[in-house]
């Protein structure tokens, strides 16, 4: 009497992985997204670990963890894989608060993210 299986969203030539509550902005992450969309999966590895944002690091294991899934979970070939789609959107906001003068407080906010990285295999050129 359970739910019903989820259809699979993506196709057969794709794989995605998911990060959810990435300490950091949403529009820092979304600069770091920019530089590897549409790159091969081996150039961005390789513009993610030469890249002098501190957040580049988790993208990178975001990135090596859907090509894992594209390779073990769906039969795809690593060297044709190319990120397609790397989209960034925002969740929670901590807040904080910081005395300032005069007996006032100062509202400090700590953002997060989610990611998410869509891998597609590129097409048989004949």
């Amino acid at each position: 009497m359970g739910k019903k299986s989820k259809l699979r969203v993506l196709g057969d030539n794709e794989a995605m992985a998911y990060a959810k509550q990435i300490r950091v902005s949403p529009q820092k992450l979304n600069l770091v997204a920019q530089m590897i969309r549409g790159q091969n999966c081996d150039k961005a590895l390789a513009t993610l670990q030469f890249s002098r944002r501190r957040i580049s690091n988790d993208v990178k294991k975001l990135l090596e963890s859907a090509i894992a899934n594209a390779e073990n979970n769906h039969q795809l070939d690593v060297d044709r894989l190319y990120v397609s789609e790397a989209t960034v959107g925002k969740t929670f906001m901590m807040k904080r608060w910081r005395p300032r003068a005069r007996g006032r407080a100062g509202r400090i906010e700590k953002p997060f993210s989610n990611m998410r990285l869509v891998v597609r295999e590129r097409e048989e050129t004949a």
